[in-house]
């Protein structure tokens, strides 16, 4: 159960239409974040206009490129045992060349050089625009790093290729950076200070998307919440923007409704949502919009106010609590589903048990949970000792996966004998006779084949469930088809 939040996803050789005239072959991997993989479609469209078609094939590669997390030590471990098998086809093909992208290159920067000898190329997460740059130094044997991170950046201006795709669902990234500075939390280190995308590039991007045919779409952001487009410029200097910028200013809410009118037959989610960022406007423009999916994933990271004050979290338990209950007022049938950190430094059993029953009055659909894991830069590892010995907080995180198993059960059962629309994704890892695809609250379900294809949306009489899983019978396409 412990997992991050694309972990179906992890280490996937990512593949796109090949351009005529190509001559040179990328291989790209992405780890971590659903950001990651939406910039390595970014990454994937600035070197199709530099020559590179994607391969499948590590050893058949001029460039490879591993797109990094930096949020646990275990995700930049898995990175260094991929570079360890990169070597080894390097040592074959000489000429190959391998770059680090992402957090993990620029949390590192050139002491990535230093570490990994095979590495010739560390770009971080605003530097993509300058790999053509970057590729011409190491196509004259001098290794090239760019880390420096943007105030501005957002890759508007860029028309992603969309990678390892079902044709069905898409990534589109709205925000960059972090403002929060969660004390356990490294990405306003890696990701730098929070922008907001044009509006106007958001809605072009979904518009293209449903020309291409693609049925669903998730909004991206490290804090979707946050959005605040203005003319530009960071979040901080609206207080600076004069009174026609302010009167003409777009929100996260004002943002998810034109989305949702611009493609009124697109499935439309978001993620991440802050708890102290997310607004009731937010709620009732999800209630108001039937092409909005009811699922709000709401880290908490923990149930204890004394350790949520540690953290920098700026809600308090009583506040989440109140959120909570907006969220079910408003939009009864909509699932929430969380983060949470075991063994955060200093965390008592007191806390602990706080977390097990905040989890008892939520009673979320699902959750990520994690061991605490220091992360060098952040507030914690500087000014907090990591006492929390490793049995306890691998004992403590088995309680929290086992409450949450629980809950996900009684969440399930909940659908049981219900109809629910289905968006069709892919055939089911266990039968190649079922389809497998998401409700609305973003819940797998499974069905039979039949006459149904990846890409319809049908209607399914729930008639069994797992923990995780609903399963039924199609009874009918949807309307919205």
């Amino acid at each position: 159960m412990e997992k991050t939040i694309d972990e179906s996803k992890q280490g996937e050789h990512l593949i796109l239409e090949q351009k005529d005239g190509n001559t040179r072959k990328l291989f790209i991997e992405s780890y971590g974040c659903a950001m990651n993989f939406s910039d390595s479609e970014i990454v994937a469209s600035i070197l199709s206009e530099q020559g590179f078609n994607t391969t499948q094939s590590l050893e058949d590669a001029d460039l490879v490129l591993v797109n990094t997390c930096s949020i646990r030590d275990k995700a930049e471990q898995t990175v260094r045992k991929r570079l360890e098998k990169y070597n080894a086809v390097k040592r074959i093909n000489p000429k190959m060349k391998v770059g680090v992208l992402g957090c993990m290159a620029e949390r590192l920067k050139t002491k990535f050089l230093e570490e990994e000898k095979i590495v010739d190329l560390v770009v971080g997460p605003d530097a993509y625009k300058d790999l053509p740059n970057l590729l011409a130094e190491v196509d004259e044997g001098r290794d090239a790093i760019n880390v420096i991170l943007s105030k501005e950046e957002t890759y508007g201006d860029i028309a992603p290729v969309r990678l390892n795709t079902n044709g069905v669902t898409a990534f589109v990234s709205i925000t960059r950076g972090c403002d929060n500075m969660c004390t356990f939390c490294v990405v306003p280190f890696t990701r730098g200070r929070e922008r907001s995308r044009d509006p106007q590039s958001i809605i072009e991007e979904v518009n293209d998307l449903w020309s291409k045919g693609y049925k669903e779409m998730t909004l991206l952001g490290q804090n979707v919440d946050s959005y605040l487009w203005y003319g530009g410029g960071l979040k901080k200097d609206f207080v600076k923007a004069s009174d026609m910028q302010k009167a003409t200013a777009v929100n996260f809410a004002q943002l998810l409704e034109l989305c949702a009118k611009a493609q009124p037959k697109m499935r439309i989610r978001f993620s991440t949502s802050n708890p102290q960022d997310l607004t009731l406007d937010v709620i009732e423009t999800m209630a108001k919009f039937d092409n909005i999916c009811k699922h709000i994933h709401l880290p908490v990271q923990s149930g204890s106010n004394r350790i949520l004050k540690e953290m920098n979290r700026l809600h308090t338990r009583e506040e989440y609590f109140e959120l909570i209950d907006n969220i079910r007022r408003i939009l009864p049938n909509c699932a929430i589903s969380q983060d949470l950190i075991a063994g955060f430094p200093t965390e008592t059993e007191q806390d602990h048990q706080d977390t097990l029953s905040l989890m008892d009055y939520v009673k979320y659909n699902f959750g990520y949970m994690f061991t605490y894991s220091e992360r060098p830069g952040t507030m914690a590892e500087r000014k907090m000792e990591d006492d929390i010995p490793e049995e306890t907080k691998k004992r403590r995180l088995a309680e929290i996966v086992q409450r949450q198993r629980e809950h996900s059960e009684i969440r399930t059962k909940e659908y049981l004998n219900t109809v629910v629309e289905v968006l069709v994704e892919r055939e089911s890892k266990k039968s190649d006779q079922q389809w497998s695809g998401r409700t609305s609250q973003n819940i797998v379900a499974v069905f039979p084949k039949e006459h149904y294809n990846i890409g319809d949306l049908v209607k399914m009489q729930v008639t069994d469930c797992t923990s995780a899983t609903l399963i039924g019978e199609a009874i009918a396409y949807s309307m919205e088809n």
